[in-house]
């Protein structure tokens, strides 16, 4: 459920170092908006949270004023990942295949098989037979370039990499390949095998599903995008507690010291940010002050 773009220039970054370190920045009217600031609790600098797409369309990825503002505030970026670490990426890709030698072949029916591997070969010109053992929600992650309609595709974390590495931003990860591949592996592969077939024998309504989640992104709509993630069809619900709940606390403990220490800008996938068990109201719940920020 794995987010490139056109960004604006690194000067208008630097130029936003030109300001007041800590003004007040404009509060939102309500909670539609991907940006956020973390603060009270006996912080003496503000931290920010920015809810991330991991796959778009290059030219519609913007950064508003705001985010620019916050961005050069910050003295480390943190994600999901530390994705700014070759050893962290390449060792992950080790990770990718299922444990025990356990294949594809092993969770599919011939015919299931051959209609799953038709469509890799056929729409993604990767036959089964190069990624055997690869677990299904990894090959899942390869369907999403399909849903969109342009070629120049990447991710946001891609553009605010280079935009840390620019203003030399040490980039951190709130976890690691090891631990993300362990949560994949706790989802039974049979399981993961079904959600694969299903999604490449409806790819049509997968695709109109997909545009409508990337449609609410936009429009920064985070109750909505909840909705989606728990949407019966194509969402998360039945591992939602995996892939969501218990990742969230696990950050929101991590942060607590992080906040204490510096000012820091955590971008992490927008999913994670609403509801009652989302990172933003595990923050509240902490003690802080959470308030959504314009970002327009």
């Amino acid at each position: 459920m794995k987010l490139i773009f056109s960004v604006l220039s690194a000067a208008s970054f630097f130029l936003c170092q030109g300001q007041t370190k800590y003004d007040a920045l404009e509060t939102n009217a309500d909670n539609n908006t991907l940006l956020w600031e973390v603060s009270g609790n006996g912080l003496s600098q503000p931290s920010y949270i920015f809810g991330t797409f991991h796959l778009m369309c290059k030219d519609d990825i913007h950064f508003s004023d705001a985010l620019q503002r916050v961005f050069a505030k910050a003295d480390e970026v943190y994600m999901e990942l530390d994705m700014d670490d070759p050893a962290e990426m390449m060792g992950g890709l080790k990770l990718m295949n299922m444990k025990d030698g356990k294949t594809l072949k092993d969770l599919y029916t011939d015919a299931a098989y051959e209609k799953v591997n038709n469509f890799f070969k056929d729409s993604l010109q990767m036959p089964l037979s190069f990624i055997p053992g690869m677990k299904p929600f990894f090959l899942m992650a390869l369907l999403y370039p399909k849903m969109l309609a342009c070629k120049n595709v990447s991710g946001i974390e891609q553009a605010l990499i280079k935009i840390a590495k620019e203003q030399k931003k040490a980039i951190k990860g709130l976890e690691t390949m090891e631990f993300q591949s362990a949560v994949f592996d706790s989802i039974p592969y049979e399981q993961q095998a079904r959600d694969l077939l299903k999604a490449i024998d409806s790819i049509g309504a997968y695709r109109v599903y997909f545009d409508k989640m990337l449609q609410v992104y936009k429009n920064q709509e985070l109750d909505k995008i909840e909705s989606l993630f728990t949407d019966t069809t194509f969402g998360m619900q039945d591992q939602q507690d995996i892939l969501l709940d218990k990742r969230n606390k696990n950050w929101a403990d991590k942060l607590k010291a992080i906040l204490q220490a510096k000012s820091v800008f955590i971008a992490v996938g927008a999913g994670h940010l609403p509801g009652e068990k989302g990172l933003l109201n595990l923050l509240r719940n902490d003690g802080y002050t959470v308030q959504p920020l314009v970002n327009k």
